[in-house]
């Protein structure tokens, strides 16, 4: 009688705690989800937003392009040329009051709301003036010029245009900061509402662990230890036996699936240093057609049978296998097609006196075929090129973006899952022995300075935080000494004439790139020891000097060699520029040295 009133009563106890536990789970699951419609709702909102603000910069733009064109229809004699001409500001100037009627009343099919804020309304009010004196003098203006008339009217057409396009530049800077700062207010109000989801989520959780949790684990607890009680020793050792054969299954199953992982998603390998193969990953021995069980061949004849290319593979072994070493590499596979790889080789200490190399290799042979099919299609056609200037520089600087991105996420989750391997190595060591314990400990101190070393070099060449808080200015002096310690080269920064304003994002990333992309040059090619980064302005540029001491080069023989890297480099750089609607100038002697200059408006 007195098992089975236990019994009702243990029964009773795990329906009420499935009730609770289910209550619990509820409660959380409606307060997660009211908080992520929340944000999505948020999230949407800051989109619509950023594309006002991009369409209302985009507006300056496009005036300051109209007038150009204007002024550069106003001196055009031939007839070809002027119609071309014609036809060109007439695309501006329909693309430039279709945004302006989409922010000023509101766009369906871009999302821009119909209702504005009273400071945006009277922004928006003044400007129109100005707006309606430049459509009507541009489109009187192209009226004339097709009738081939009254050229002294044009030329007052022109400066009334030229006047109303400086004070509309400066109503429509109002107009975007207003967009700016209004959209900053959504940030804040969207902040401090995931705040106050945050409080209350975690008043939830108090609460379920004061009236559910709370009372349930002291319910288990007198539970369990009844059942330890009637079972005794030998339900202990049960119990304890399954645990621990759980235990063991489960870390069976961690390290197939992270052996499964490693070597499938991964292109890597382990190097001795004589250049022997130690094991190669799945995913790259398939790369590289490549028998794993063949244990005679040493690195460079498994990435290549081509000898030339061996030599060089044993060369930056053989030089790099301390320091480490990263680059890009061109092999021949055994089929005889060629493969580019971007190839990282670290060096790892196993023990006091044993080391080896581990290699790290990204297959950027489609992005290396695309670059060539860039070039191409540029040289194939002139006017298609200066046609789709704009579209090749946005792609190349977005294809770049995404490649940096790309390869600092997998490096990091390579070294992620080498830092898991740090965990476990860890969790073997046996305190008893307390000899081999320290040793275990000394090497995994330095294994993990060898990590770390590798994600600071992995992940430098990322936008550091320093461009988004503090501006251009602390970001390149950041820049500079950062280089300085990595490379041991003596590279600084000055501040000419202490510029200290901020720029818009996209101009201060590319900025920041341009720079970045110039003494790496410097760096990797001219074998320079000294670079010196120069920042001046003036009202209308900012100029950024880098000098080098390196070796040099020819100009025209480098713009000739689109295919090779530097010839890319020079290709990005002046793509990027173009893109800011900057201008690049090289100067370059071979065996002196090489001076880039780069003139921004702002």
């Amino acid at each position: 009688m007195k098992k089975k009133a236990l019994a009702s009563v243990d029964t009773i106890s795990f329906k009420n705690l499935r009730r609770l536990y289910l209550f619990a789970l509820l409660t959380i699951g409606i307060t997660v989800l009211l908080s992520q419609l929340l944000i999505q709702y948020n999230l949407s909102a800051q989109l619509s937003d950023s594309r006002i603000i991009n369409i209302s910069g985009k507006q300056r733009m496009l005036s300051q392009k109209l007038t150009k064109e204007i002024l550069i229809l106003n001196f055009v004699t031939d007839t070809t040329k002027s119609k071309e001409e014609i036809i060109r500001i007439n695309e501006t100037i329909n693309l430039w009051k279709y945004n302006h009627y989409a922010l000023e009343n509101g766009n369906d099919s871009l999302g821009f709301p119909k209702k504005k804020s009273p400071k945006l309304t009277q922004l928006f009010i003044a400007i129109k003036p100005n707006f309606d004196t430049i459509i009507k003098a541009s489109n009187q203006f192209l009226a004339n010029k097709k009738a081939h008339i009254n050229d002294a009217e044009n030329k007052k057409l022109v400066e009334t245009i030229l006047e109303n396009e400086a004070v509309f530049l400066a109503k429509m800077n109002q107009i975007v900061g207003e967009y700016d700062n209004e959209a900053l207010k959504k940030v804040t109000l969207q902040s401090k509402t995931e705040y106050a989801i945050l409080l209350f989520t975690l008043f939830v959780l108090l609460l379920e662990f004061i009236f559910i949790f709370k009372p349930t684990n002291k319910k288990i607890e007198k539970l369990i230890f009844k059942l330890l009680l009637s079972e005794k020793k030998a339900l202990k050792l049960a119990h304890d036996t399954e645990i621990i054969s759980e235990i063991k299954e489960n870390s069976v199953k961690e390290l197939k699936s992270l052996n499964y992982a490693m070597e499938n998603t991964l292109l890597y390998c382990r190097v001795a240093p004589d250049n022997s193969l130690i094991h190669i990953g799945e995913k790259f021995s398939k790369l590289l057609q490549y028998n794993p069980f063949l244990s005679d061949k040493s690195f460079s004849q498994v990435l290549t049978p081509i000898e030339k290319e061996q030599l060089v593979i044993d060369r930056i072994i053989s030089q790099k296998q301390k320091s480490g070493w990263q680059g890009e590499i061109n092999i021949t596979n055994r089929n005889g097609e060629s493969l580019w790889l971007d190839l990282s080789m670290i060096p790892v200490t196993i023990k006091k006196d044993e080391s080896e190399l581990l290699i790290i290799c990204f297959d950027i042979t489609e992005r290396k075929n695309a670059e060539k099919e860039v070039e191409r299609l540029n040289t194939e056609n002139v006017t298609d090129k200066i046609n789709q200037q704009k579209i090749i520089s946005s792609k190349i600087v977005e294809n770049q973006e995404n490649e940096q991105n790309r390869i600092a996420r997998e490096i990091h989750d390579g070294i992620g899952q080498m830092l898991t391997g740090l965990k476990f190595s860890l969790e073997s060591i046996n305190l008893d022995d307390k000899e081999k314990a320290e040793q275990k400990i000394e090497y995994l101190k330095k294994l993990a300075l060898d990590i770390i070393k590798g994600v600071r070099t992995a992940t430098f060449n990322l936008m550091p935080p320093e461009l988004s808080d503090h501006g251009i200015v602390s970001s390149l002096a950041k820049l500079t000494q950062e280089l300085a310690k990595l490379t041991g080269k003596n590279i600084l920064f000055y501040n000419k004439t202490n510029f200290d304003k901020r720029l818009d994002s996209l101009i201060e990333i590319n900025i920041y790139r341009l720079t970045q992309e110039a003494i790496n040059n410097a760096i990797k090619y001219a074998d320079s020891t000294h670079i010196i980064v120069q920042l001046s302005h003036s009202n209308n540029i900012l100029s950024i000097t880098i000098d080098d001491n390196g070796k040099g080069f020819d100009i025209n023989e480098a713009e000739k060699k689109r295919n090779s890297e530097s010839g890319m480099g020079l290709l990005f750089m002046k793509e990027r520029i173009q893109y800011v609607n900057g201008r690049v100038f090289i100067n370059s002697i071979p065996g002196e040295g090489t001076r880039i200059t780069f003139n921004i408006p702002i």
